[in-house]
């Protein structure tokens, strides 16, 4: 398989690396826009067919097209060309096509738009029209709308269940100036409030008892009785009263500044499996058959960030794991502390299987077409190539989450739409929650 380095993007920062940032080796591009093969074209065409087709929000403005992230993700896994667009059939039955917005945007105004799905069309004629500016490169559209500003972009992207900041990791892993004017559309979209806790420095305080381990904090956050008001069941209505009830709300900012990084590499290595813990080995205060939807973002925008520390300058870093920590402890409040066994992983029995193995339940198994489930096996086979994985932990990890998958539950009451479709996958929609932003 085809593959090369990221270069160097955002030229006009320091060098990555410096200035206290994270160094990490930077990840495989799989670049197809040149690659002559057939799976290499037909992964390109596939995604600038749903691009010129299919809206980036669907559903009422709830829910994330997510054709890059399965097509893309199949691809690295060596789906060949009649895989990825089956694929691609399966997953483009639920998406709509593109509609007229209420009126254009321009270079002058275009933040007096953030936050409105409605302009989704408006926002990629825009970023489209400013790519042609900056002569085609998209890094230095990047660099422009995501970077620059007081309040730049790049600090809310965990909105929307952190969609934009996935789809912002696949443009880079493949190169695709497509699926980067997504991911900012996507950004500008479903921009919220969320991003005050990272511009404004009055939410940045010192802890009165910091600790540099997410174990040890999610371990605090799970016995903070501040939390045993919460309604009983799971879902997305608890994250708005989290951000609603001034009490929860600085409980959970006590937690969330008592992440002391001092050693942020490290840290963020104990931080993947720490959501890779959470979705194999958790155990929901309220039983549940399913793997939780929630919970499975946690580790696929960690993904998205080991994907763009290597291509960030160096002083973006600890504000997008601190960004990352808060959506972390959002979803992990609201799906009501779920607790972590993590003997479950350690003592799976390989027997002889590997990760060729996992490729195969990703691409061949009843939930091939399901994105989430592929996306998450491929997480953790990442991370493992990243950090090594002497004891097979995530090895393990995968192989029991491929095995034992059978859908996902962790839906409220309020998680409308909750419907099981073909294979026995449940979702809320067609595999979105409404009313996350």
């Amino acid at each position: 398989m085809f593959q090369f380095r990221l270069p160097q993007i955002f030229s006009s920062f320091p060098t990555v690396g410096g200035g206290g940032g994270i160094k990490l080796p930077k990840p495989d591009v799989h670049d197809v826009e040149e690659r002559p093969e057939k799976r290499a074209r037909t992964l390109k065409h596939l995604l600038k067919h749903n691009h010129i087709t299919h809206s980036v929000i669907y559903n009422q403005l709830r829910f994330h097209n997510h054709v890059p992230h399965i097509l893309a993700t199949s691809y690295i896994f060596g789906a060949d060309s009649d895989q990825l667009t089956h694929i691609y059939e399966a997953e483009s039955k639920h998406l709509e096509p593109w509609r007229d917005s209420p009126g254009e945007i321009s270079q002058h105004d275009w933040r007096d738009f953030l936050g409105k799905r409605e302009y989704q069309r408006a926002f990629v004629d825009f970023f489209e029209d400013q790519l042609v500016r900056h002569g085609y490169d998209w890094h230095a559209l990047l660099d422009e709308y995501l970077l620059q500003g007081p309040e730049p972009l790049v600090n809310n992207l965990i909105s929307g269940l952190g969609h934009p900041l996935i789809h912002l990791g696949y443009a880079h892993e493949l190169s695709s100036r497509t699926v980067a004017i997504e991911a900012l559309a996507l950004a500008a979209c479903f921009y919220n409030d969320w991003h005050i806790y990272l511009d404004d420095p009055q939410y940045t305080r010192p802890s009165p008892n910091p600790s540099d381990s997410l174990f040890t904090l999610l371990d605090r956050v799970a016995h903070d009785k501040t939390f045993d008001n919460l309604p009983s069941s799971p879902g997305s209505t608890n994250i708005d009263t989290l951000l609603t009830n001034k009490a929860l709300t600085e409980a959970l900012l006590q937690h969330w500044n008592a992440w002391d990084l001092q050693n942020p590499k490290a840290q963020f290595a104990e931080s993947q499996k720490l959501v890779v813990a959470l979705l194999v080995a958790s155990t929901p205060r309220q039983q549940a058959v399913h793997h939780d939807f929630f919970l499975v973002h946690l580790l696929t925008t960690s993904h998205a960030v080991r994907t763009l520390l290597p291509c960030l300058p160096a002083r973006f870093h600890i504000p997008l794991l601190k960004q990352w920590w808060f959506l972390t402890l959002l979803i992990y409040i609201a799906q009501l502390r779920p607790q972590i066994n993590i003997d479950a992983i350690k003592l799976v029995d390989l027997d002889g299987r590997n990760w060729t193995h996992v490729k195969r339940e990703a691409l061949l198994s009843r939930y091939r077409t399901d994105a989430h489930y592929v996306k998450a096996l491929r997480s953790m086979h990442e991370a493992s190539k990243v950090w090594g994985d002497p004891n097979g932990f995530y090895l393990r990890a995968a192989v029991k989450f491929g095995e034992e998958f059978e859908g996902w539950g962790g839906f409220g009451a309020a998680d409308k739409e909750v419907v099981e479709v073909e294979g026995g996958r449940r979702y809320s929609g067609q595999g979105e929650v409404s009313d996350l932003s």
